[in-house]
């Protein structure tokens, strides 16, 4: 596969926030993310959150009045996805919350992901799934991959390369 710039895996997301004392909150106590150290040369307000092998990044806004209303929930809408181990055990988590959701269930071939779509405190929108279900098929390439959290396995799956 070809790798022009050398990259390795997602490091982090960034998200402008109106308020990063309630987007700290929400990441850390509904989403499960650690707050870590920021570099000190940074002279603006954010935090800086990890886990699950990915940071976010939170920026105060410079403008937090002016930023956009929150949408309503559409899954088609951009938003970042994270794969659970348990749909009914986060559906369980986002009603003790009061987060509002929207349920969503895809089907390829009799196999079915099951999707929980809601919003953080600035309208960024938050999918939880159980996506691994699916395997993820090149269309270009003779492979198949079964990616979990831990790692990615290619099958080989042309004839060709069977002999």
């Amino acid at each position: 596969m070809a790798n022009p710039l050398q990259l390795k895996s997602l490091n982090h997301i960034s998200i402008v926030c109106a308020s990063v004392e309630k987007s700290v909150d929400f990441y850390v106590n509904v989403l499960g993310f650690s707050p870590i150290k920021r570099p000190s040369s940074l002279d603006f307000n954010g935090a800086w959150l990890f886990n699950y092998g990915i940071g976010i990044h939170l920026l105060q806004s410079e403008n937090p009045e002016g930023m956009p209303k929150t949408a309503p929930i559409n899954p088609k809408d951009n938003h970042i996805s994270f794969q659970c181990e348990s749909i009914a055990a986060v559906e369980k988590r986002l009603q003790q919350v009061k987060i509002e959701y929207v349920k969503n269930r895809v089907e390829e071939s009799g196999t079915y992901v099951d999707q929980l779509f809601f919003h953080d405190p600035d309208g960024m929108m938050i999918e939880i799934c159980n996506c691994d279900n699916i395997p993820v098929v090149p269309l270009t390439e003779d492979k198949v991959w079964s990616c979990s959290r831990f790692n990615c396995n290619i099958q080989i799956t042309s004839s060709r390369f069977n002999k």
